[in-house]
């Protein structure tokens, strides 16, 4: 099975021109009136209740009569805003069209989750400096590693990427459309790759670890306590501070954890690429907003959702999600659902299985995927545990994977038989491109 895998890497140049503070300036203004304009003309319709039939059930789609904001689009509106914009624009006339997609963004992002609930009937109102330049007004030189915006007729903006730290990292990439702060300008680098499938693993998301299976490699077992002690001590810290009214030092604390947290997941993102190539990591499809959300949630539960690191990976390798709906509370052999599901530990009334509760649910998740994939019925007997060519053992090794807090790569430590449900020691550490070279 071949799949296109589409990566992105953003890297921030800095800048300084007296000439970039006017053009956001003005681009701020602009959006904001674009947005302002939009919001003026759109259209509120009522949207009763729906019911349609699914096979031998009634599933409801809307459930309640709703108010549906209709966003205008047609030529004619499209045209008097573009003229409206153009009056005061100093800049060329492609820095409206980009005003104008930017609005268009915002607004249509509102309206999505305005219609789930998670958004106020209030106008989107831009709170941050920035201007997102188009294609149409930039020049790319790749060999000499330079980006030409133009600014006004006969006026450019010259930026370079060349002998910077990150110039090795996209040679062979193409520039995306880039983004212009006042200090600084973030370039995003795009590249497809062609992968050939051979594996796929499922993952189930838990907030002290991350725990796979694939029928070739066994369990794995990702742990995720240095995440979460590093994260609970921000916590901490940003109390303090919030407490004694320094806002400076909160923001402080708030962009360390989050630079972080974002160096912990990219580390191991890039680690597991690299151990299990031309893989797909299948995850479930949990919504995050709803997890942390006050009214289904309790506080304590609601911090610990918010320390979990939902599907980072997708940021370098390839995945896909299926439905969560009971996948820790199904066996994977014989397929009976239980009503409740406490603690670690997964039993089956029906058939006595007695294993991990993330371990379980990790070889369901993988299981929903391949069935999907091939369209078949969703038959839970047998489906998840080793056939004839995928033998038992596998299901009693378990690879561990954990990030060390300094190092360029994440510690493996190596494959051992051991109890599902018994002590969790680990062997001896080694590094990735040791492992592989075993």
């Amino acid at each position: 099975m071949l799949k296109i895998l589409e990566l992105v890497r953003a890297y921030s140049v800095p800048i300084r021109d007296d000439r970039v503070r006017g053009l956001i300036t003005w681009y701020v203004k602009a959006l904001q009136n674009a947005i302002d304009m939009i919001w003026d003309n759109i259209r509120w319709k009522y949207s009763f209740p729906k019911i349609v039939r699914k096979g031998k059930k009634l599933v409801v789609i809307r459930g309640s009569k709703v108010r549906i904001p209709i966003i205008p689009r047609d030529r004619a509106f499209k045209k008097r805003l573009r003229d409206e914009l153009m009056k005061d624009n100093p800049y060329a006339r492609h820095w409206v069209d980009a005003v104008i997609r930017t609005a268009y963004s915002i607004v249509e992002s509102w309206r999505r989750r305005y219609l789930k609930g998670r958004a106020r009937k209030v106008k989107p109102k831009i709170r941050r400096r920035f201007a997102r330049c188009k294609t149409t007004l930039m020049k790319i030189d790749y060999q000499a590693k330079t980006i030409r915006i133009t600014l006004k007729q006969g006026e450019y903006l010259t930026i370079s990427w060349r002998s910077t730290w990150f110039e090795h990292r996209v040679r062979g990439w193409t520039v995306g459309e880039v983004i212009i702060k006042d200090d600084r300008v973030v370039i995003p680098f795009k590249s497809s790759e062609e992968i050939y499938v051979r594996r796929v693993i499922g993952w189930d998301s838990y907030e002290l670890s991350l725990d796979g299976y694939e029928p070739s490699i066994g369990f794995i077992h990702v742990d995720l306590k240095p995440l979460q002690s590093m994260k609970i001590l921000y916590e901490r810290k940003k109390a303090i501070a919030q407490r004694k009214g320094k806002r400076e030092l909160y923001e402080k604390y708030e962009a360390r954890e989050r630079n972080r947290e974002k160096d912990f997941i990219n580390k191991l993102s890039a680690g597991l690429r690299m151990l299990f190539q031309n893989t797909i990591h299948v995850f479930e499809d949990l919504d995050k907003e709803d997890l942390v959300s006050r009214k289904k949630r309790r506080k304590n539960r609601r911090k610990r959702n918010a320390r979990t690191p939902w599907r980072r990976m997708s940021e370098v390798a390839l995945t896909a999600s299926v439905d969560p709906r009971n996948t820790s509370r199904e066996c994977p052999r014989c397929g009976y659902v239980v009503e409740t599901q406490e603690g670690h530990v997964f039993e089956c009334p029906r058939c006595g299985l007695k294993m991990n509760r993330h371990k379980a649910a990790s070889i369901n998740i993988r299981r929903r995927y391949l069935e999907g994939k091939r369209r078949r019925k969703r038959r839970a007997r047998m489906r998840g545990f080793p056939h004839s060519n995928e033998p038992e053992e596998a299901m009693m090794v378990e690879l561990w994977v954990g990030v060390t807090p300094s190092g360029r790569s994440p510690v493996i430590w190596i494959p051992m038989k051991r109890d599902p449900e018994g002590d969790e020691t680990k062997g001896r550490g080694l590094d990735i491109k040791q492992y592989q070279a075993r």
